[in-house]
C-alpha cells in the first residue's frame, strides 16, 4: 500500500485522539455544548486534517477545539499551550525575511512552516479570541497574520499577554527570538 506521507500509521492515530479526548474533556469551558464524539468522528473522515493536529502536537501547540462553525459543519481547533509551542520557536516571519538575513538566520520562518503543517496563522482577532479563554503567552510571543501593507514596509506583528493585557506590537520580519514562535489555527 503506497504511504501518503501526510497520512498517520493507525497507532499514531489512535494515539493521538486519545490526547485530543482527554484534552477535550478535561478542558469543557473552552467548548460549551460541544460533544467529543462529533469531533471524533469528523477527525476519522479526514487523514490529512489528523496529520496537520499531529504536527501541531508534537510541536507542542496542544490543538483543541475552540469554535464549532454550524454553517461550514467545521470544527476549529487552536493552539491552547500555555507559552508559544517550543517546536515552533526562533523564526523569523516568511521566506522573504529569511533570504533577507546576512548572517545568524534562523531554522525556518512561521509562515512556510504554517503552509507545511497545513494550519493557518492566527489572526489578530482570533489571537484574542483564544487570549479570552485561556491566559497564554504570558513570557513569549506568537508571530501573528501581518496585514500586506505592514509587511511591504519590512515588518511583521506578534502578540503576547503581559500586565494582564494582550498586546499587538511590531518587529521587522526577519527578527527572530528564542520565546517567539505562532500559533495556528485548524479547520476540520
Amino acid at each position: 500500500m503506497h504511504m501518503n506521507h501526510k497520512q498517520l500509521s493507525l497507532v499514531q492515530r489512535e494515539e493521538l485522539l486519545t490526547i485530543l479526548k482527554t484534552r477535550f474533556e478535561n478542558n469543557m469551558d473552552r467548548h460549551k455544548n460541544l460533544k467529543w464524539s462529533s469531533v471524533d468522528a469528523k477527525l476519522k473522515m479526514n487523514e490529512e486534517k489528523m496529520w496537520s493536529l499531529h504536527q501541531m502536537e508534537i510541536t507542542g501547540g496542544e490543538p483543541d477545539v475552540l469554535e464549532y462553525n454550524k454553517k461550514k459543519d467545521e470544527y476549529n481547533f487552536y493552539d491552547c499551550s500555555e507559552e508559544s509551542p517550543k517546536g515552533r520557536r526562533s523564526f523569523c516571519y516568511d521566506r522573504e525575511a529569511l533570504e533577507s538575513r546576512k548572517k545568524y538566520k534562523p531554522k525556518n520562518n512561521a509562515i512556510e512552516l504554517v503552509t507545511t503543517m497545513g494550519i493557518e496563522l492566527l489572526t489578530e482577532e482570533q489571537y484574542r479570541k483564544l487570549q479570552e479563554l485561556e491566559k497564554v503567552d504570558r513570557k513569549t510571543s506568537s508571530w501573528i497574520q501581518t496585514p500586506a501593507s505592514i509587511r511591504k514596509l519590512g515588518g511583521a506583528l506578534f502578540c503576547d499577554r503581559r500586565y494582564e493585557r494582550v498586546f499587538v506590537y511590531h518587529n521587522g520580519a526577519e527578527s527572530y527570538y528564542a520565546a517567539r514562535g505562532f500559533r495556528g489555527l485548524l479547520r476540520v
